[in-house]
């Protein structure tokens, strides 16, 4: 008779990170973020926590209000009597129908400690998603997290080399310049302000985590050139700031303003 083994299949990895809901590759836009040494499945389950309750207020799901307003408590059932068995098997085969609401955030395989990165669907924006939570950090004082460090939002992903990172560049500036071209028509609009256009100064965060294929100044460059006219260097008073990941063989950006002001977010 075989001894039974005192070996449990491993459920997490040694980053704190499942196997069997994890993705496998890092993609897409989401948000990276640094936590405690040896607490990333608790990190990631209170990102979850965090992210589903922001996105819920700022992107809600069509149909989920009117479901709960429509669906019928049990309670009431009971005073107006028993529901026939017809009525039973209905309600629940509808159920079992109803189209499942597609999962927004998916943590991503990074096989290091203290580093996490959870993707984001539309029409999440992880830009809009920080801010917002960064903005109810100051407001009420109350972080909602125990374990992380630092969140970073990217708003897309490539692999890190020069084709890839310039035209992700490409896309980013210009998603961004048109979101502040349409901010500057409302406000000149509103306002009958000047509608010449304005320099701006902006400054590059790069932050790079093993990886060694491109150099700092190599990336500096190819970002600085993605940008548009009218846009100048300022490492001292920048208005605009663009946020650069690399880690491994992923690169990840994004635009923002009021970096200094939310203290690096």
């Amino acid at each position: 008779m075989t001894e039974p083994s005192n070996t449990r299949k491993r459920k997490y990895r040694s980053d704190g990170v499942s196997p069997t809901w994890a993705k496998r590759t890092i993609e897409g836009p989401g948000i990276w973020a640094t936590c405690v040494k040896g607490k990333e499945k608790g990190t990631v389950g209170e990102l979850y926590d965090l992210f589903e309750s922001l996105a819920a207020d700022m992107w809600p799901v069509e149909g989920s209000a009117r479901d709960r307003d429509g669906a019928s408590d049990p309670a009431d059932e009971e005073e107006e009597g028993e529901v026939d068995l017809e009525t039973q098997v209905a309600n629940e085969v509808a159920a079992l129908k109803r189209p499942k609401v597609e999962k927004r955030f998916a943590n991503c395989l990074t096989n290091t400690q203290c580093v996490i990165f959870i993707s984001c669907k539309p029409p999440v924006d992880p830009v809009k998603l920080v801010l917002q939570h960064i903005k109810n950090v100051h407001e009420t004082g109350v972080t909602r997290t125990k374990y992380t460090h630092r969140l970073t939002p990217v708003s897309g992903t490539c692999l890190a080399n020069l084709p890839e990172l310039h035209s992700l560049c490409r896309r980013t500036v210009a998603e961004y310049c048109a979101r502040r071209q349409n901010y500057n028509d409302n406000d000149n609009n509103n306002s009958g302000g000047d509608t010449s256009p304005q320099t701006r100064k902006y400054k590059i965060e790069l932050r790079i985590r093993n990886h060694n294929s491109l150099t700092r100044m190599e990336i500096i460059q190819e970002v600085a050139g993605c940008m548009p006219e009218g846009y100048v260097v300022d490492l001292d008073e920048p208005e605009v700031f663009v946020l650069v990941e690399v880690f491994k063989s992923t690169f990840g950006m994004s635009i923002v303003e009021d970096y200094y002001r939310f203290q690096k977010l």
